[in-house]
């Protein structure tokens, strides 16, 4: 990679794509989702704050843009404090290449080379890196640590396939010409001549809220939120919620009468939500 490479980003989330696919709506941006091997996903931007730029980062600043280490940083964040897994940004420009690994709450970890390979960052987020992500604490902690190393021979490019290589060993497998290093056009243009590709465009809260559903439709606790379990749960509720009440009420408890209350609501609301869901199906 030289120091006249195109800017390019990747965002790979430890997850299914019907995982991922209703939380990256809700950064509202134009994206495309593929399989990036056993339980991975990668996400690809289209629209970027970046893509025109060859500046470095400071340039970027100085004229009010984002650097796309900024961005995919962000983007990161949103993504793993809105799921139960871990997305782990790629990116690279004219200037540097390095990764940003976010994991629910936690402060998110990173590293940076230079264009040439020069390491830049601190060994600790390498093991700290490690560690989130359940690599082997001592054969993959021993390739990351080669990572940040002097070699004249590894540009960023370079590095970055590295860190890919220690990937592998958990499940990560990228497709077909996304390589780190390409420019953003190109690496969209690879995903979206994959057959399972999915388009991510952002169509409004009411689209979003209907994704999330349908992803926890789909997931272990589909059979209790809608269908015959869930419709006899929430007759099972009110049968139970009504007596409870009445019962409540002749003896001047307020706490039962209460709790009967919830099992009707949460009981009739069930009914609802599955006869909704079933006329909009």
């Amino acid at each position: 990679m030289n120091a006249t490479s195109s800017v390019g980003a990747l965002l790979l989330c430890r997850a299914e794509p019907g995982s991922v696919r209703p939380v990256a709506h809700l950064l509202r941006e134009r994206m495309l989702l593929a399989p990036a091997g056993d339980e991975w996903s990668v996400l690809v931007p289209e629209g970027t704050p970046w893509q025109d730029r060859q500046e470095s980062p400071s340039a970027a600043e100085t004229e009010g843009e984002q650097p796309v280490d900024s961005v995919l940083g962000g983007w990161a964040t949103a993504l793993a404090v809105g799921s139960t897994w871990p997305v782990l940004a790629l990116w690279w420009d004219g200037d540097r290449a390095g990764y940003t690994l976010a994991s629910g709450f936690r402060r998110p970890v990173g590293y940076v080379w230079l264009t040439d390979g020069t390491p830049a960052g601190e060994d600790e987020a390498m093991r700290t890196f490690a560690a989130r992500l359940g690599l082997d604490p001592v054969l993959d902690i021993q390739q990351l640590e080669e990572l940040t190393r002097p070699d004249p021979e590894a540009d960023a490019r370079t590095r970055l396939r590295g860190l890919l290589a220690v990937l592998a060993r958990i499940g990560v497998m990228l497709p077909p010409g996304l390589e780190p290093g390409e420019p953003a056009d190109r690496l969209h243009t690879a995903a979206g001549g994959r057959p399972e590709a999915q388009r991510i465009a952002w169509t409004g809260w009411r689209d979003a809220v209907k994704l999330e559903l349908d992803a926890v439709e789909s997931s272990g606790l589909g059979p209790w939120v809608r269908g015959p379990r869930a419709r006899a749960l929430a007759v099972a509720q009110l049968a139970a919620g009504l007596p409870l009440v009445a019962w409540g009420i002749g003896r001047r408890s307020g706490g039962w009468a209460f709790a009967g209350a919830m099992l009707l609501a949460h009981g009739a609301a069930g009914l609802a939500y599955d006869r909704i869901r079933d006329d909009r199906s």
